[in-house]
């Protein structure tokens, strides 16, 4: 039994089977229509109750699912929501990277150095400042670029 229920869940997470099958119960009923004139079965109150049956349990079946999917498309946006894309990004850049001025001098190790004179401090002060704002333009750009990458891949929700 249980592996019954693993087995119909893997189906029903599975939208391309589901369409597929979806696509075959249609061409099947359709097919049925010229099929239940020719043979009389539509005089049939067995018959024509059976197939309202079906239509209710299909036609509720039907709204489940797009009401799941609903659920889940919701839950996707408040996540986004709450953990935008654009913050991740930002986080795994700063963890990733270092500043570091460019002659490859830590730059902990100049400002411990630049504290010691005023003269010395405003000019190596200014030179990690510039470095620092070219380096902040330059991942801003980057940052531009792949929110547009991202909102040109991922179709935009309604």
């Amino acid at each position: 039994m249980a592996v019954m229920k693993s087995l119909w869940a893997s189906i029903q997470g599975d939208p391309v089977f589901m369409r597929r099958v979806n696509g075959w119960l249609t061409i099947f009923w359709i097919l049925m229509i010229p099929f239940s004139v020719m043979m009389g079965l539509l005089s049939s109150v067995v018959y024509v109750s059976t197939l309202s049956l079906w239509a209710l349990v299909s036609g509720h079946w039907s709204a489940w699912q797009a009401a799941r999917v609903e659920v889940e498309q919701m839950a996707e946006a408040e996540a986004l929501e709450k953990d935008p894309i654009e913050e991740r990004v930002v986080k795994n850049l700063i963890e990733k990277t270092t500043v570091q001025p460019a002659d490859g001098e830590p730059a902990s190790s100049k400002v411990t150095t630049t504290t010691t004179t005023t003269e010395h401090a405003s000019s190596a002060g200014s030179a990690d400042a510039s470095w620092i704002r070219s380096r902040l333009a330059e991942i801003s750009e980057q940052m531009a670029e792949l929110q547009q990458h991202l909102e040109n891949a991922v179709p935009s929700p309604g």
